[in-house]
């Protein structure tokens, strides 16, 4: 039986994982995007991606390690404690928006991008990292630099790419919150068809 385990939970509570992991686990370590924002657990991507696999015939435990709000920096601390308790064969890193959206330098993004990838691999974990961009609002200079940072990054370190994890999703309103910045219930089969062909990739290797 798969498992979905939300790792805020777990440090918020002080609890250790008591499951017993049969089989390697798929880890989403995310913010807002990945933890279903305003709408019920089951309606996230992240519980498409458990029952696309259940009826793909895969066997990875999935561990939605998304908190709503969270940074590049934020991601470090949790994925390191992860690391420690599950076994990890995928690392979805999908992270960086909080980071953009708080005007942080892009250099500070890249470093903790890089770390996080550092700490999968180290983990003997292959990661698949989501790209994002920001609104114009924040100005042509900063939203192309940021932008350009998950390129480098994923050219940097070779790792799994996809170059715009809301490409399918930010332009039509129907799959957009009211807030212009969340997806909808609407939009969330749209992430994961998004992100499915490179996960698919990685998982029959």
């Amino acid at each position: 039986m798969r498992i979905l385990l939300t790792l805020l939970i777990l440090i918020t509570a002080n609890v250790t994982l008591t499951t017993s992991v049969h089989a390697r686990s798929l880890v989403v370590l995310g913010d807002s995007l990945s933890a279903a924002y305003k709408m019920k657990p089951e309606q996230g991507w992240v519980q498409l991606l458990e029952n696309r696999l259940r009826i793909e015939g895969y066997s990875q435990d999935i561990v939605n390690a998304s908190v709503s709000g969270d940074t590049t920096q934020n991601g470090i601390a949790r994925l390191k404690l992860l690391l420690q308790q599950v076994d990890a064969q995928i690392v979805i890193i999908e992270l960086g928006g909080n980071d953009g959206l708080r005007g942080t330098p892009p250099f500070a993004i890249k470093r903790n991008l890089q770390r996080l990838i550092d700490m999968a691999e180290g983990a003997d974990a292959q990661v698949l990292l989501l790209g994002m961009q920001l609104p114009p609002n924040y100005g042509k200079a900063y939203t192309m630099k940021f932008s350009e940072i998950y390129r480098e990054v994923a050219d940097d370190t070779e790792v799994a790419f996809v170059p715009f994890f809301m490409e399918n999703v930010a332009l039509v309103p129907e799959r957009m919150q009211a807030d212009g910045i969340h997806p909808s219930i609407a939009g969330q089969p749209f992430l994961l068809d998004t992100v499915w062909p490179y996960l698919e990739t990685m998982l029959n290797r």
